[in-house]
């Protein structure tokens, strides 16, 4: 019986006998030309998915880039052009562009198609024969926000047709290479046309910057015009308000000159030193304007302070005005400069009575003001309002009220800067001041003091000390240092009204050099601001280097000078003083170094 071997594969390929060998290696070659082709055909397919994510990472990048200028400025309408341009790619079927807080700023989508309506959290996403591409948007490294690019990968048809046969492996390829051409053209198309929408956002945004700097310089030169415009308003007045005082001064020390009459002499020197504190306080409501006067701070009870000011208020009110004075227990101390206090207080009373012609009532009121947080201001506060029932005010009038020489007053009936110096004292003291005023309904000024670390020290018990009589000099010597030649005339003058034996020094160098030759002296008398490279202060720091014990008193008329002085802890007389003020200080000076050089003996 014939065995009869099952057929095999093999054996259908037309070999002849004796080509075995030949066979199974032919076999074996198109075994592995087809595992060739197969796995050429897995990896090309593999090298394509990447390179189609390559490009749409490219893509997303191109997009990112160019819509960070659309984000910025709010664009949607530019945004949507780069995704309408970018659809232009066959495989692209959605984009979408995402501001900072993942909301959906510009989409676009192929029918049948939609995008997220949220930012993803991830970068790459493979979804079947998909890819998703999340970019980040920045600008001068600041997240702007994402772009969303969702793309085909492959058909799954030509995936299926691609591993059919080794056979069409060729037409696959051309097939292939003809849809990247295809791609490529359509990329290269979108690629131009956002090169174009890029440069056209490039000449935008140059005129937009040129735009905003010549916005920028319009805005410079008004705020410079602003600024001259309230110089030459600050200027004017101050000219004004000086030239009447000099008038006083200059008639009457030429009448004095003219008049033997002591009744008339009089009258003439009281003008005259009328028109001298008009001008000393018009100085002082202007550098407490410019928060530039030093203020003497002060713990104070402010409950007890508006209780003592009550008399003084009463009698500077007309009698169909009352003063109604509202506080709780336990109201916060504050420091401020109580005598700038009163003043700012009685400002704003007097500006009420004008305001109230037939008469009427004031509320001052206080209270605690805890855990304030606006503006500039943050912590504890005292809230101090003054009401008034008269007339009110415009807005536009109420917007200026803490102007300097801003009044709606006749001429004459004030100088516009009573409540420039309230605004500048608080300020000054740390705080703020407001108002609030309709026509017909009063006004009311708001006064925020911080509260102090400290509590206010008790009264003395004690009543009040007559005044003391003018101290004399006693023939002391005292070193007067000023490069002025008519003002050190005139304190020398006083000095030796006073009994002072005066020596004068035009600098500190030459103080220095009397010092070092004569140490008879018993007190130094410097003005603050001298020509030279050493000032008041640094001569003082110098005399109690050299001379131990030596007191020195410094006057200045200067703010910012005397605000060093006050820091420095250095006595000081402001400019201009009077004979007694001059005495007293210069007498407690004195005292207070012989205290010293006792202490040190």
């Amino acid at each position: 019986m014939t065995l009869v071997r099952p057929a095999r594969f093999f054996d259908f390929i037309p070999f002849q006998r004796g080509w075995e060998p030949i066979r199974v290696a032919a076999i074996a070659s198109a075994i592995l030309l087809v595992a060739a082709g197969l796995s050429l055909t897995g990896y090309s397919a593999q090298i394509e998915r990447s390179e189609r994510a390559e490009q749409a990472q490219a893509q997303a990048r191109i997009l990112a880039a160019s819509v960070s200028g659309e984000l910025a400025f709010d664009d949607v309408r530019g945004a949507r052009d780069y995704l309408n341009a970018l659809l232009a790619n066959p495989a692209v079927e959605g984009a979408a562009v995402y501001d900072s807080s993942g909301r959906l700023f510009a989409q676009g989508a192929r029918p049948g198609q939609t995008v997220p309506a949220r930012g993803l959290s991830r970068r790459n996403l493979f979804e079947g024969s998909h890819l998703i591409i999340v970019t980040p948007v920045t600008q001068a490294g600041v997240a702007m926000g994402s772009v969303y690019l969702r793309t085909a990968i492959e058909p799954a048809g030509r995936r299926l047709a691609r591993y059919a046969g080794v056979a069409l492996l060729a037409a696959f390829a051309a097939l292939v290479i003809f849809v990247l051409a295809a791609a490529h053209g359509a990329l290269s198309r979108a690629n131009h046309a956002l090169e174009d929408r890029a440069e056209d956002l490039a000449a935008a945004n140059l005129a937009l910057t040129r735009e905003m700097e010549e916005r920028a310089k319009a805005e410079e030169a008004l705020r410079q015009g602003q600024k001259m415009e309230a110089l030459g308003k600050l200027t004017g007045g101050v000219a004004h308000d000086f030239n009447n005082l000099l008038m006083v001064a200059s008639g009457g020390l030429e009448l004095l000159d003219r008049t033997e009459n002591p009744e008339r002499r009089r009258k003439l020197k009281d003008g005259i030193r009328e028109a001298v504190d008009r001008g000393a306080r018009l100085t002082r409501q202007l550098l407490a304007f410019s928060r530039r006067s030093p203020l003497h701070a002060e713990v104070v009870d402010l409950g007890t302070r508006l209780d003592g000011i009550r008399v003084l208020l009463d009698r500077s009110l007309r009698e169909d005005i009352s003063v109604r004075i509202v506080r709780p227990t336990g109201l916060w101390p504050v420091e401020i400069d109580p005598g700038e206090f009163d003043v700012a207080l009685l400002n704003i009373a007097v500006n009420a009575r004008d305001a109230m012609p037939k008469g009427g009532e004031i509320k001052i009121s206080a209270r605690n003001m805890p855990a304030v947080d606006k503006d500039d201001l943050v912590g504890d506060f005292v809230e101090l309002s003054i009401t008034d029932q008269g007339e009110g005010m415009a807005p536009d009038v109420a917007a200026q009220v803490f102007e300097p020489f801003f009044t709606t007053k006749a001429v004459g009936q004030g100088t516009g800067l009573g409540l420039s110096q309230v605004y500048g004292f608080v300020r000054a003291s740390g705080g703020q001041a407001s108002v609030e005023s309709r026509l017909g309904e009063g006004t009311t000024l708001t006064l925020l003091f911080p509260r102090a670390a400290r509590a206010a020290p008790r009264a003395p018990a004690t009543a009040p000390r007559a005044a003391a009589p003018l101290p004399e000099g006693k023939d002391r010597r005292i070193l007067l240092v000023d490069d002025d030649d008519s003002v050190a005339s005139a304190v020398e003058a006083m000095l030796e009204e006073l009994g002072y034996q005066v020596v004068r020094a035009a600098d500190a160098g030459e103080a220095l050099t009397t010092l070092d030759q004569d140490q008879g002296f018993d007190i130094v008398l410097s003005d603050m601001v001298m020509p030279g490279e050493m000032g008041g202060i640094d001569l003082a720091r110098e005399i109690a280097r050299r001379h131990q014990g030596l007191p020195v008193v410094l006057s200045t008329g200067y703010s910012d000078a005397a605000a060093i002085a006050v820091r420095e802890r250095v006595r000081l007389l402001t400019k201009p003083y009077r004979l007694d003020s001059l005495a007293a200080e210069l007498d407690a000076a004195v005292a207070e170094g012989e205290l010293k050089r006792s202490a040190t003996a």
